[in-house]
């Protein structure tokens, strides 16, 4: 067996989309290399230094390399089982029609790229596919572990690979989380912006709802930060499965279970937090209200800013109002409580 290194150069804004997609359609790891989030960290950070002309070596792409394992036959096995999926026909669509594939890696990349072309119709994605090349085995297992490092995602609460020693950040809580595996580590805006939502709100006795849990980061910041009872949810088993493990790692009791609003298993959460995108957001705000408890939030993040006035409308419509706003470059989190 040998490993294929898809690269993908793209734009911030697509850099997460890209990474899902990669991770739905069977990628064994994705390492990204954002050099706004590198030039983010010198900026804002007064202690941080970098030698002259490193920014700058780091140009304007964010740079995704996709691992998949190519077997012996010459075929990589592209996504989860089919059965693993519910619900095509509804909101699970967000994921695309992903079924179980064997293709040629030949195929595969140009799977790959009609993947790239239908994120680039609601996302500018940049120059897109780059390239492949083969990486040896032994290669693989470390090399790209070192384009990750621990970081702070909120005030109180730090992400750490699970190679890395989480007493080497100054953190209050810590989250072990390693990535590639479902969207969600914590590096985008619309993930950092819950977390310190969170981290303003999380009270004792809070009930957590994390829809759309993706890897279950929001969920365990949750858990951690100590809300009393916290659920995580998802359409897709394998983020459930990917949700749950991480749990397991980070030693939280949370109820990770595979399903979508209408199907959560409580009307009466203090809290509902929702990483997910713009239109589905739009979509279930009506649906929101009656699982949440009377002075209940909404947190909404995932929100491209030119989406956002369709969301505060579905928001209005519902009637939430939105008692608090935070941008980051072009994304949009809402915290909300009814009227």
């Amino acid at each position: 067996m040998r490993w294929a290194e898809i690269t993908i150069k793209t734009t911030e804004d697509a850099a997460d989309a890209i990474a899902e997609m990669l991770a739905q359609i069977g990628a064994d790891g994705i390492a990204q290399t954002d050099p706004f989030e590198f030039r983010r960290t010198i900026e804002e950070d007064p202690l941080s230094y970098c030698d002259d002309g490193t920014i700058e070596s780091y140009g304007s792409d964010v740079v995704i390399k996709a691992y998949f394992s190519e077997l012996d036959d010459g075929f990589i096995r592209m996504g989860p089982k089919s059965e693993e999926f519910i619900d095509p026909n509804g909101v699970g669509m967000i994921y695309g029609n992903i079924t179980d594939k064997t293709l040629t890696t030949e195929e595969a990349i140009e799977y790959i790229k009609s993947r790239l072309t239908e994120i680039s119709s609601f996302l500018p994605i940049g120059q897109g596919y780059e390239g492949m090349q083969y990486v040896k085995d032994e290669d693989w297992a470390n090399n790209w572990k070192k384009y990750y490092k621990a970081f702070k995602i909120s005030e109180r609460v730090a992400v750490c690979p699970s190679w890395l020693d989480p007493d080497e950040i100054d953190s209050e809580f810590k989250i072990i989380l390693d990535p590639g595996s479902a969207f969600g580590t914590g590096t985008h805006e619309t993930t950092s912006m819950c977390a310190e939502i969170l981290d303003e709100v999380i009270t004792p006795d809070s009930k957590v709802l994390d829809l759309g849990t993706g890897s279950g980061i929001l969920a365990i910041i949750a858990k951690l930060l100590g809300a009393g009872e916290v659920e995580a949810v998802d359409i897709d088993k394998l983020a459930v499965d990917v949700a749950e493990e991480n749990s397991r790692i980070n030693k939280c009791e949370i109820e990770c279970y595979q399903g979508e609003l209408s199907t959560v298993r409580c009307s009466d959460y203090d809290i509902i937090v929702a990483n997910i995108i713009a239109d589905i957001i739009a979509a279930i705000a009506c649906d929101v209200p009656a699982r949440l408890k009377p002075g209940g939030l909404f947190v909404c993040s995932g929100i491209i800013n030119t989406k956002k006035d369709r969301v505060l409308e579905a928001l209005d419509r519902a009637g939430f109002e939105v008692i608090s706003s935070r941008t980051k470059n072009d994304w949009c989190a809402y915290v909300c409580k009814m009227k």
